[in-house]
């Protein structure tokens, strides 16, 4: 229906005057053209041809538009038509702060399916970062201010790889409700709740604590309403990070088993280094394999050893076991220098104060749960690389016999190579070396860009080092114990080698 046609019927309905305009509506005139002799607003003393027609609403104030209306009967009917289509998709009356559906707003089931449910995003928690055996899960509260009320979460995970038939293994299902805010259920999982950006906002979270490192995990979440009605499907998958080893253990059995292999091996001596090899996970078999070879390679690999000392049979039993190491987790594992280190986070921990009684969690409104929370530590065991401690001397550095120190090469020349200023995602970290041309920042370039990169080393440093525009600050971030293995990856998976691609 045109505006001005509108207008017109207001006014035969005597319900505009020029004293009594609609409550916050003002009328504006232009010249567009000739408007409808009835509409007396557009009038002009001697211009009835060239009457303009009114072409824009300016709205004074923010207000519904049943509010508008000043037929008390009109705008009752404006704001149920309204409220039922906003809040009951148009199949019933809203009636306080939930729908009645009309007759024909049913679902083949035979529940009233007028008030949508909406579905749940589960993501991961960006306060908690994932390790090898923890992740954190979180999602907003999907319960409208009127309409569905959700009475439950329901949670499944499980492990998925190649050799499970996902179809038919459906891991474990928890209820937010009944298993985790009741603690009826298993200590290595937990609940949680906070606020978001806005009190009225509601976020919910879990936190599972034992995980299998380097493991592929599905998780699935559905809300579930007082009418026993599902929401669709969110789902989360993800790989938990590689497996924790002791590098200064996997070392020393590296030597042990090289000791034991050395001249003769008597039968006993053959049975240790077995059992040895047997005892340790298959992520520690994988770094004790990498020292043995970076160590003694010269003297025979590994396999070659293995096979040739304990026999085909028992080497392959204990080779074996390297192939439950992924290739992800095994390009890690041959990084030259690996330290633990352990990490804790806080995390808020609730649960309800009451107990829903059996049979009847269908009835019962989440949101109105009363709810206990308390913040407490959670332990965060990672690897990360290391930089010290190295046992050979990285090439490109020489010993000094004044001082005993060792000797960097000069900061500046005529063949240094000039490096990008900027590190990608990585910045710099309280702690870090305050000197580009330090020891530290020029080892670790060194043996990082030579040993993960692949670069033919030694790497000097930039040309600006030590002047008034020093990039130094961009070399802090380089500092591996205070950058988390994760920042790492994500570094390089978003191109950061290329970053400091050379200028020859």
């Amino acid at each position: 229906m045109p505006f001005i046609t509108y207008l017109s019927g207001l006014l035969t309905a005597q319900m505009l005057s020029d004293d009594q305009l609609i409550s916050g509506v003002e009328i504006r005139c232009e010249e567009k053209g000739r408007c409808p002799s009835t509409c007396h607003l557009c009038r002009r003393p001697g211009k009835e041809q060239l009457s303009p027609t009114p072409v824009l609403l300016e709205i004074s104030r923010v207000a519904p538009l049943y509010s508008l209306i000043q037929d008390n009967g009109t705008k009752e009917a404006f704001k149920s038509a309204l409220m039922s289509s906003y809040w009951c998709s148009g199949k019933g009356d809203v009636i306080d702060d939930w729908c009645r559906c009309d007759l024909s707003a049913f679902d083949a089931s035979g529940l009233p399916n007028c008030s949508p449910l909406p579905q749940p995003v589960l993501r991961l928690s960006p306060t908690v970062e994932p390790s090898s055996t923890v992740v954190s899960l979180e999602w907003v509260d999907v319960q409208p201010a009127i309409g569905t009320k959700v009475s439950d979460y329901i949670l499944q995970h499980k492990k998925v790889d190649e050799y499970t038939d996902t179809d038919l293994y459906t891991g474990e299902f928890l209820s937010f409700a009944d298993d985790l805010l009741s603690g009826l259920g298993t200590s290595c999982v937990a609940a949680g709740r906070s606020h978001g950006e806005v009190p009225e906002v509601s976020i919910y979270s879990v936190i599972f604590k034992c995980l299998e490192p380097d493991g592929l995990y599905k998780f699935t979440l559905y809300a579930v309403d007082t009418r026993g009605r599902h929401s669709e499907l969110s789902t989360v998958t993800l790989r938990t990070a590689c497996p924790l080893v002791d590098d200064n253990k996997a070392e020393e059995i590296a030597d042990k088993i090289y000791n034991l292999y050395n001249g003769y091996t008597s039968g006993k001596e053959q049975q240790t280094a077995y059992n040895t090899l047997m005892e340790v996970s298959a992520s520690m078999l994988f770094r004790v394999q990498h020292h043995y070879n970076s160590h003694y390679e010269k003297f025979g690999d590994f396999v070659w050893r293995s096979e040739d000392e304990l026999g085909p049979r028992k080497a392959h039993l204990i080779l074996r076991r390297l192939e439950r190491v992924s290739s992800h987790c095994s390009s890690l594992l041959r990084s030259a220098y690996i330290q633990s280190r352990v990490d804790t986070v806080p995390y808020l921990f609730c649960r309800s104060e009451e107990v829903r009684p059996a049979g009847m969690v269908w009835y019962s409104i989440l949101k109105d749960t009363k709810i206990t929370c308390e913040e407490k530590m959670v332990s965060m065991a990672r690897n990360t690389p290391k930089a010290g401690a190295f046992r050979r001397r990285p090439s490109g550095l020489s010993s000094s016999s004044s001082s005993g120190r060792t000797q960097l090469p000069s900061c500046h020349g005529p063949q240094e190579e000039t490096y990008g200023e900027t590190v990608g995602p990585l910045q710099h970290q309280d702690g870090g070396p305050e000197d580009c041309c330090s020891e530290e920042a020029w080892v670790f370039r060194t043996f990082y860009f030579s040993d993960v990169f692949e670069f033919a080393g030694p790497l000097p440093l930039p040309a600006a080092c030590g002047s008034a525009q020093s990039p130094c600050r961009t070399f802090h971030a380089l500092k591996i114990p205070i950058v988390s293995l994760s920042a790492w990856v994500v570094f390089l998976t978003n191109g950061g080698a290329s970053v400091y691609s050379v200028n020859k």
